[in-house]
């Protein structure tokens, strides 16, 4: 279970091809917007997005305007938090407890942690559990403002917290 949500984790940079987002650029930003106008699914967005990735044309469109593409518009994103998921939550606060763990490598992952750093990070918060979960319903984003005022405590690990 954990391999599948350090997986889902590190796949976070495919996320904005199945979110619900407005994409980079605008909706109708790229030669893959164009060629597949008015279609829909899946299948058809990935195609699109990999066609403006691999020839680059809309980062070419953003910077000078072509292509479809604008910067004007304002970036969203709907879809959920992965650390939200309350089994993710679960298994967070269970790794810190022990101080080790898939789940806390994951997280360690995804705030930035260099490989050098990571026992650090796992002793620090282990060090720190009841002020990182102050109480079970300790929501996510608690979570994560606790570990960075913790890491601003230690010296290895505040280069990591802006």
């Amino acid at each position: 279970m954990k391999k599948t949500i350090l997986a889902a984790a590190l796949s976070l940079s495919l996320a904005p091809l199945t979110a619900f987002a407005v994409a980079p650029g605008g909706s109708s930003c790229g030669w893959g917007n164009m060629l597949f106008d008015g279609q829909k699914g899946l299948g058809i967005h990935l195609i699109a997005s990999l066609v403006n990735g691999t020839s680059g044309n809309a980062s070419f469109g953003m910077t000078f305007g072509t292509n479809g593409c604008s910067t004007d518009g304002v970036l969203t994103y709907g879809g959920e938090n992965l650390l939200q998921t309350s089994e993710f939550m679960d298994d967070i606060a269970h790794d810190i407890a022990l101080g080790e763990g898939e789940a806390l490598d994951a997280l360690a992952l995804l705030v930035g942690i260099a490989p050098e750093d990571r026992a650090t990070f796992a002793q620090v918060t282990h060090e720190n559990f009841q002020t990182i979960f102050p109480s079970a319903e300790t929501k996510a984003e608690d979570v994560l403002k606790a570990i960075g005022e913790v890491m601003k405590t230690n010296e290895k690990l505040a280069k990591y917290v802006s």
